[in-house]
């Protein structure tokens, strides 16, 4: 190969590693805003996700554009290529550049799912590596972790404070404190779903499923079902407010005195409205769960402000 080839081929994967590091930079401003320390983890490795499949396309469509252009036969050669039979060093070449790239990918992506400290129904067993500590032993360091149960049911989340005794339709989270949630499900599979978080964990029936992670971010943020659970899904949402310490006591505080009653449930409502109408549709669904009794209950959904 001449050197000049070399030269051009080296500026050229220069020039594609550069254009691929902007826009796995641009990549950070395509996501909500980082409300969690995991989502730090999740958006770091998006970024290299997409700089590195930025690198790749413009590496292939940039071979096939020039194969396309300059590598053309003449117009009257009808004359066959030349006879190629094998070159089992570039066979070798094109079978372990993309191995390396899987398995670098994998590592990476394994290396944040264990950072992450995520428990589910099999209790996750981290690997002793240096990059696994900080999140999974924040907790086992003296610092307190609030722990909250989460039940879900079709199609309403309900939020349980235990040492405080207070339920809450909205979650109310501490800013800069560990949490950590046991999920579970009265019906069928529900999707915990925190865009803003980066957090998605499905919630299996007769499991209870724990989700650790840090607030860091304070502000107003929507948790969705992410499992399609029937009619009304899409009304299942939730607030989830992060606040300050001082602010997240006071509310329990305020909360706990506060008598229970009953929250306003979309799902129910609608279900109701279309009853007293005898409405009659071509799908068949379950009476939604009635609105549950809380201590404190969010407004309704169409008077709340943008969700995050």
């Amino acid at each position: 190969m001449k050197i000049r080839t070399i030269l051009t081929l080296v500026v050229v994967a220069i020039a594609l590693a550069g254009i691929s590091l902007w826009m796995g930079k641009q990549a950070y401003s395509w996501l909500p805003p980082q409300a969690t320390a995991e989502s730090l983890l999740i958006d770091d490795l998006f970024s290299f996700l997409v700089a590195l499949g930025t690198f790749i396309f413009l590496g292939v469509i940039g071979a096939l554009s020039y194969a396309v252009l300059f590598q053309q036969a003449g117009k009257y050669d009808f004359s066959d290529g030349p006879a190629i039979e094998g070159n089992i060093t570039l066979e070798i070449v094109w079978t372990a550049i993309p191995l390396a790239l899987v398995i670098w990918i994998a590592t990476y992506s394994y290396q944040v799912y264990d950072q992450m400290s995520i428990l589910g129904p099999m209790q996750h067993v981290h690997l002793a590596t240096a990059e696994a500590a900080p999140m999974a032993n924040e907790a086992s360091q003296g610092e307190k972790m609030e722990r909250i149960e989460v039940l879900s049911r079709q199609w309403v989340w309900e939020f349980h404070y235990p040492e405080q005794h207070v339920t809450s339709t909205e979650l109310h989270l501490p800013n800069n404190q560990r949490v950590k949630l046991a999920l579970k499900s009265e019906d069928v599979i529900h999707g915990f779903y925190i865009p803003a978080f980066r957090l998605k964990q499905d919630i299996i029936p007769n499991q209870v499923i724990d989700l650790e992670f840090t607030p860091i971010r304070e502000g107003r943020y929507r948790l969705r079902d992410s499992e399609y659970s029937g009619t009304y899904f899409a009304a299942m949402q939730a607030d989830v407010m992060v606040e300050s310490p001082q602010a997240y006591q006071q509310w329990l505080k305020d909360a706990a005195n506060q008598p229970p009653q009953a929250a306003y449930n979309q799902a129910f409502e609608e279900y109701r409205q279309r009853s007293k109408t005898q409405t009659s549709t071509a799908w068949k669904t379950i009476v939604p769960a009635a609105p549950p009794v809380v201590n404190y209950s969010g407004s309704p959904l169409e008077d709340k402000e943008l969700s995050r």
